[in-house]
């Protein structure tokens, strides 16, 4: 017996079709009618076989939920309202999906082949050939891929989308180290400059991707990895109402990162203007050997009436080494994506395998002779586990060695004196490298060792020229704010303020100050400390070798005043350790203070 039914409307909406009419003979599933409310299209569809005996709306009328839309005969079976029902083909790939594929696809380099040709006839990689070295394989998740040049007014969108992929900076989060660090310790951003893309500029919206990422790495805390190959600033963007573009917040954002997060820049072929700006914003800088690094590249400075130069002449990589910009200089982009694994590491965590060499190597390192020099290098490598030394700005100040490495496996950060330059003296440059490197160590919590072989500040007419006076007094404010354990180790010559400053300020500033038995100290160094005490009595003596014999006695004695064991005995020393036991001393050291903690003092840049 067939029943009279009323199909009513579910909700207030406005119909959009009825594709049925009255007579139709209708079976389960069939549409009866679609409505829109809110946007959203909504089908009610027949449940069971039936006849359309009644019709009450059409297209356009609004209608009321509760209201009646049809009258159906059928067999007593409830009418259902429910989605029109479709098969689903699981391996079929919508229309809108396989657009974006194909619109994603365009800038990958598998699709961009010549771009990756040029590069690779360049000795280089492209961005993403970098960023896939870096990250950990299926880790880097990226931001901002479909974005192109903001140069709609000049440009059609298919060009923009062909040539302009990613607006030339691809950037994401990717995991570093992840395997060794597990993924909640090795999540960095990382942001590639795509020299492929009108020279790896800064447009509108790739500044706009760089502050994005920037403000994600501090919220999240995450370090930053940034390639900056690129010719700065890029004047042809069109889509902005922008007459200067001074109120970008790009090189803000990144310096607010300081001391907060670990930042590495690296740096190949050319890098020049802005780029370079984030570059030296960077707490450590690794180029290649072909890099040129420079506040503005040759057609700023030809258009400052400054002279025509090629780019490989403004900031050649060997000379920014020199002069302290570039902290370490390697042969090529590989070889920066691997030094930049081995950075972050440091910052990571310790590790628990490690391995390190017959420490009573160490006994032997330092001359017996205490005027002959010898490579402190050979004791960081020896002291250090093996194969984790990594140190920075060697071709500068080299006075003094700043090295990253690990000690069982724990990482920290060693400053040492260096006596194949200048006797180990700290002149202007090394204490500034000296400064910016316990800032560094300081803002990230990683405790210091200091191996110190110094006869002080260096002087002289020159040294006061460097404006020495305020540089090295720096190492006495630096060295006093610090809030990570400092242990000091005299390996030789612990002379003056120079070896002050090698302690963070005094010998009772580190948790621990020890000397090994090679080691001496004194207020200055020995020869000038007789000259100036017994000018008179040097002067008497009219025969030049008896007053040098003189001399010589003297400096004995004064060397054996100031030998560690008669300093340890009042006390101005901690202790004096056997050299092969400085590796445990360290460890016993460290586990007794106070464990460093992220400052978030910011770092400077110099």
């Amino acid at each position: 017996m067939a029943r009279h039914t009323r199909v009513e409307s579910p909700m207030q909406a406005t119909v959009v079709a009825v594709p049925v009419a009255v007579g139709d003979r209708v079976r389960q599933g069939t549409v009866l009618v679609v409505l829109d409310s809110m946007k959203m299209e909504h089908v009610i569809s027949a449940a069971t076989e039936a006849e359309v005996t009644w019709i009450g709306i059409g297209a356009g009328q609004v209608v009321d939920a509760g209201e009646k839309l049809i009258e159906l005969d059928e067999r007593p079976v409830e009418v259902e309202y429910r989605p029109e029902p479709a098969p689903l083909d699981l391996n079929g790939i919508p229309g809108p999906l396989q657009a974006l594929r194909d619109r994603l696809a365009v800038v990958l380099d598998e699709h961009r082949p010549r771009a990756v040709q040029s590069r690779h006839e360049l000795g280089h990689r492209t961005a993403r050939e970098n960023i896939d070295h870096l990250c950990d394989p299926d880790s880097f998740i990226e931001y901002g891929a479909l974005v192109v040049a903001a140069q709609r007014q000049r440009r059609s969108m298919s060009d923009l989308i062909s040539h302009t992929p990613a607006d030339g900076l691809v950037a994401g989060i990717g995991q570093v180290n992840g395997e060794r660090f597990g993924p909640d310790r090795s999540r960095c951003v990382v942001l590639a400059y795509d020299y492929t893309v009108l020279a790896g500029t800064q447009g509108v919206l790739n500044h706009r991707k760089a502050d994005r990422m920037f403000a994600v790495a501090g919220q999240e805390r995450l370090p930053v990895v940034l390639f900056a190959e690129g010719g700065g600033g890029r004047p042809g963007d069109t889509d902005t109402t922008q007459v200067s573009g001074l109120d970008v917040e790009t090189f803000y954002t990144y310096g607010r990162l300081s001391g907060v997060v670990p930042r590495v820049g690296i740096a190949a072929g050319r890098c020049f203007a802005g780029n370079a700006a984030l570059l030296g914003t960077s707490d450590v800088v690794i180029a290649t050997q072909d890099a040129s690094i420079g506040m503005a590249g040759p057609a700023m400075i030809e258009g400052g009436g400054l002279g025509s130069y090629t780019p490989e002449e403004i900031g050649p990589a060997d000379v920014q080494a020199e002069v302290g910009v570039i902290d370490v200089l390697v042969a090529s982009e590989a070889h920066a994506v691997q030094i930049a694994q081995q950075y972050l590491g440091y910052f990571q965590g310790p590790i628990a395998d490690f391995s390190c060499s017959d420490q009573r190597v160490l006994r032997h390192l330092v001359p017996e002779n205490r005027r002959r020099r010898y490579a402190v290098r050979d004791i960081i490598a020896e002291l250090a586990d093996l194969d984790s030394v990594l140190e920075l700005r060697a071709e500068f100040g080299v006075a003094v060695v700043t090295a990253l490495m690990r000690i069982e496996g724990k990482p920290m950060g060693v400053i040492a004196s260096n006596p194949e330059h200048l006797g180990g003296a700290i002149d202007a440059d090394a204490a500034d490298k000296l400064a910016r490197f316990l800032q560094l160590c300081d803002a990230f919590g990683l405790p210091i060792v200091s191996l110190c072989d110094t006869p002080g500040f260096m002087v002289g007419p020159d040294s006061e020229e460097s404006g020495a006076v305020r540089r090295m007094s720096r190492l006495f404010v630096v060295g006093s704010h610090l809030t990570v354990p400092l242990c000091a180790i005299v390996l030789r010559k612990g002379y003056g303020l120079g070896a002050l400053a090698m302690a963070g300020g005094s010998f009772r500033a580190p948790v621990a100050t020890v000397a090994w038995p090679t080691g001496e100290i004194g207020g200055m160094g020995l020869e000038g400390a007789v000259r100036l005490a017994f000018r008179g009595e040097l002067e008497a003596i009219e025969d030049p070798d008896e007053r040098a014999r003189y001399f010589d006695k003297l400096v004995a004695l004064a060397y054996e005043q100031g030998q560690v064991t008669n300093a340890a005995s009042v006390f101005e020393l901690d202790a004096v350790i056997d050299p092969a036991d400085t590796r445990g001393w360290i460890i016993r050291t460290l586990a007794s203070a106070a464990p460093g903690t992220r400052t978030g003092r910011y770092i400077d840049t110099w």
